[in-house]
C-alpha cells in the first residue's frame, strides 16, 4: 500500500491547532457522556454503543441530505472501507467498556501508545520500516504505559485489556484511514465509518433496550451522535489546513480534555503513576515525530543531491 497525503490548499496553522483543541473537547464530552450514560444511568453498553454511531449517522444525513447518500456509497475500495468500519466500531465498544471501570485519563494514557503502534504497524502493512531509534523509543513508550497500568501495585484491573484492545483497534484504523485518504473523499471515507456500529449493532442493541427514565437521558444519548460528529469533521478540517506532521503533537491535549472533564463530572484525578506513565509515553511520541522530520529532510537532501548530479 503507498499513503499519497492530499495537497493543502490553504496553510492556516493557528486555526487547524484551534480546530484539534476543540476536536478533542468534544471527544471528551463523548467519552464522559458514554461513561455517565453506563455507569450511573445503567443503560446498557450495546443500547450506548448504538446510540453513538446512530445519532452521528442521522445527522450527517440531516446535514447533507439524502440525496447525498448515493454519491457517498460510492467507494473506490469498498471493502477496505468496511474493514475500516468494524475496526472503529471495536475501538469504541472496547473504549466504552473500559470506561466502565477505569478512569477517563487512565484510557486517555493508554491509548497514547496508538501513534507508537501505528508506527511498528506500518512496517508491514505500508513498507514504511522503523529504524533502530525509533524501536527503542517505542520500547521505552511501553514501558512508560506500564508505569501508568502499574502492574504488580496491587493487581491491574482486567479493563486494561479492554483499554488496550481500544488503543490496537485506533492504531490499525489510522493505518487504513492513511491508506483510503489516496482513494476517496473525506465525506465518503466518514460516512463508510459509521455503518458497521449502526447497522451490525441495531440487532443486539434493540434485543437489550432499555427506555431512558427521562428526556435527561434521552439528550445524553443522541449527543453523542453530536459530538462524535462534530469531532470526526473538525478534524478532518483541521487537517486540510495544516499537514499531519504539524498537528500530531497536538493529539495529547486529550489527557487535559479528558482529565479536566473526569474531574468536574466524576471527580476522579489523575494520581502520580498516570501522570508519570503519559510523560514517558507523550515524550516518546514527540521523539518519534522528531526523527520522521529528521528522516524526511535527509530523503529530500538525497533527491536533491541526485538531480544535482543527473544534469
Amino acid at each position: 500500500m503507498k499513503q499519497t497525503a492530499p495537497p493543502h490548499a490553504t496553510s492556516r496553522p493557528l486555526a487547524a491547532i484551534g480546530l484539534m483543541v476543540v476536536t478533542f473537547a468534544l471527544f471528551a464530552c463523548l467519552d464522559t457522556t458514554a461513561k455517565y450514560l453506563v455507569t450511573v444511568t445503567q443503560l446498557p453498553l450495546l443500547e450506548v454503543v448504538w446510540m453513538r454511531f446512530l445519532g452521528q449517522l442521522l445527522g450527517m444525513i440531516v446535514v447533507l441530505g439524502l440525496v447525498a447518500l448515493p454519491g457517498l456509497m460510492r467507494a473506490s475500495r469498498p471493502g477496505v472501507q468496511i474493514v475500516r468500519s468494524f475496526l472503529l466500531l471495536s475501538s469504541t465498544a472496547f473504549n466504552f467498556l473500559a470506561l466502565r471501570h477505569l478512569q477517563l485519563d487512565q484510557t486517555t494514557t493508554i491509548n497514547f501508545l496508538a501513534p507508537l503502534a501505528t508506527a511498528i504497524l506500518a512496517g508491514p502493512l505500508l513498507g514504511e520500516w522503523i529504524g533502530w531509534r525509533r524501536a527503542i523509543a517505542i520500547a521505552i513508550g511501553f514501558c512508560g504505559a506500564l508505569v501508568a497500568i502499574r502492574p504488580g501495585f496491587g493487581g491491574v484491573d482486567p479493563a486494561v485489556l479492554f483499554a488496550l484492545c481500544t488503543m490496537l483497534s485506533m492504531a490499525l484504523f489510522g493505518i487504513i484511514t492513511r491508506y483510503l485518504a489516496a482513494f476517496d473523499r473525506s465525506e465518503v471515507t466518514l460516512f463508510y465509518s459509521l455503518l458497521a456500529g449502526t447497522v451490525v449493532m441495531a440487532p443486539f442493541a434493540l434485543t437489550e433496550w432499555v427506555w431512558p427514565e427521562n428526556v435527561g437521558a434521552w439528550v445524553l444519548l443522541i449527543s453523542m451522535g453530536l459530538y462524535g460528529g462534530l469531532g470526526h469533521y473538525a478534524f478532518i478540517i483541521a487537517h486540510r489546513y495544516a499537514p499531519a506532521s504539524t498537528l500530531a503533537p497536538f493529539l495529547y491535549l486529550s489527557l487535559i480534555t479528558h482529565s479536566t472533564a473526569g474531574f468536574l463530572v466524576f471527580g476522579q484525578a489523575p494520581d502520580r503513576w498516570t501522570l508519570a506513565g503519559a510523560g514517558i509515553v507523550i515524550l516518546t511520541g514527540l521523539y518519534l515525530l522528531h526523527r520522521e522530520h529528521v528522516t524526511a529532510r535527509a530523503a529530500a537532501v538525497s533527491m536533491m543531491s541526485e538531480a544535482a548530479s543527473q544534469r
